[in-house]
């Protein structure tokens, strides 16, 4: 299929509006069981006993807030030297996106950092470059609120955005450059993951999961872009009123 059609705002949106129906039901289903085996499949940890479980939810979450930045940024840039209006939708959306799984890897961690470390919150490394990247996800939103123009403000949000990606390696390396509270890496130790197979094969399923639940929610948050950007144009009118 012609990538430039795909890129077509009328083409995406009318294409996409079953696809997004048929992906919310098939990923709660897979949440469904992603939970089950998290909570009462996998086997209690020797250690930290079932306070472990919010990992499933926890890691996936953290994964995701990374990876939903870069997309934003990799996107914020086609759309600046390309000027593609599906990317320039596809960046901003990425923001609420990646405020939420942002916002869910903190509040998880705090929770699981209580029985672990003894308390909720401690100012390492890991920690608080996640929490700036949920204040750049906050200000990308904030800025492209403040812009009457749009496609203006997608070109400011997306240089943010750029800029903002010297803070992954930040988080992703933390633990490895710093003294830390925060475990190290345990899925990314492909010769010798520090999990257990049993307490792995969840984890790796609930990244999945994630993936395409962040799928599900950026074709959503898409289509909604669109709509706001075309809803006076002729094309779009006579969609809805078909």
């Amino acid at each position: 299929m012609n990538i430039s059609k795909i890129a077509n705002l009328k083409f995406f949106y009318i294409k996409t509006q079953k696809i997004s129906f048929f992906l919310s039901i098939f990923t709660l289903v897979l949440f469904i069981i992603g939970i089950y085996w998290g909570l009462y499949i996998a086997p209690e940890d020797y250690l930290q006993g079932n306070s472990y479980r919010i990992m499933y939810v926890h890691v996936p979450a953290a994964w995701l807030s990374l990876q939903t930045y870069i997309i934003m940024a990799v996107t914020g840039f086609i759309a600046l030297v390309w000027k593609i209006k599906i990317m320039e939708i596809t960046s901003i959306q990425c923001a609420p996106i990646g405020a939420f799984f942002t916002i869910i890897a903190l509040v998880t961690g705090m929770i699981w950092g209580k029985p672990t470390w003894g308390t909720y919150w401690v100012w390492d490394a890991r920690l608080t470059s996640e929490l700036i990247l949920l204040f750049l996800y906050v200000g990308i939103i904030v800025l492209y609120s403040a812009f009457n123009d749009k496609r203006q403000a997608v070109k400011i949000t997306s240089l943010l955005a750029i800029v903002g990606l010297i803070n992954i390696p930040i988080i992703h390396y933390s633990v490895e450059w710093w003294n830390t509270l925060h475990q190290g890496p345990t899925v990314t130790k492909f010769d010798k993951p520090s999990a257990h197979i049993t307490m792995l094969l969840p984890l790796l399923y609930m990244f999945i999961v994630f993936n395409i639940y962040f799928l599900t929610v950026i074709i959503k948050r898409v289509r909604l872009g669109i709509y706001m950007r075309e809803k006076n144009n002729k094309w779009m009118e006579e969609y809805l009123n078909d």
